[in-house]
């Protein structure tokens, strides 16, 4: 299989179910529809989904001001829905530079993942793009762990890639930590942006053709 990329991996289904055995990104990169970012309370105290654009004016702005959204995926395996991808950069934003330019990812996701997966698989996709030594896969297997939580079916992450200093991510519409260092963030955002991701069309679709 291609191309299980970071932020999910692994479904874990009910226990009667296949679970396959990948992390976010796969097969199937087809536009989605516009998807909420994370969890608000309705009146009734029952969880409802706030859009996305209600939560990037509230959270996201000052980090990426000149952002809006450039294009969205809907990543599947074997049949199964994954998650849904958003990917938010400025206008001038070109694909082929992506390493340098200030961007953020939202996946949505529409099955549950283990974190220990997700970190797994992320490492196997960031070795496409660049050599990553034992030692350095081992330290970033632990940062990763550390900011990704086991996921639950309507769980959002968002990733915030940061030239020259790392990555931060959110929760939910928590921060859950940051990873400060630069090679990682790179390699991490091109799972999905890279030239030499595993899923091209998923790339073409996220960037809306900015520099493809």
């Amino acid at each position: 299989m291609d191309c299980r990329a970071a932020l999910a991996v692994t479904p874990s289904v009910m226990a009667s179910e296949a679970r396959p055995s990948i992390p976010a990104v796969t097969r199937s990169a087809m536009a989605s529809e516009a998807r909420p970012s994370i969890f608000a309370v309705r009146g009734d105290g029952l969880p409802r989904f706030a859009r996305s654009d209600e939560i990037w004016n509230v959270q996201f702005k000052d980090l990426l001001p000149q952002a809006q959204l450039l294009g969205k995926a809907r990543i599947t395996v074997w049949g199964f829905k994954i998650y849904d991808a958003q990917l938010w950069a400025a206008p001038s934003f070109n694909a082929d530079r992506y390493a340098s330019q200030p961007l953020a990812l939202e996946l949505a996701y529409l099955r549950a993942f283990d974190a220990v997966d997700i970190a797994e698989r992320s490492l196997k996709e960031m070795r496409r793009s660049a050599t990553v030594s034992d030692a350095q896969a081992r330290q970033w297997r632990l940062e990763m762990q550390r900011v990704f939580p086991d996921v639950k079916v309507g769980d959002r992450i968002m990733g915030v890639h940061r030239p020259g200093v790392g990555a931060s991510f959110w929760v939910n519409g928590q921060a859950s930590g940051e990873i400060l260092d630069a090679e990682f963030s790179k390699l991490f955002f091109g799972i999905w942006l890279s030239s030499k991701t595993s899923e091209p069309a998923m790339r073409t679709a996220l960037v809306g053709g900015a520099g493809v």
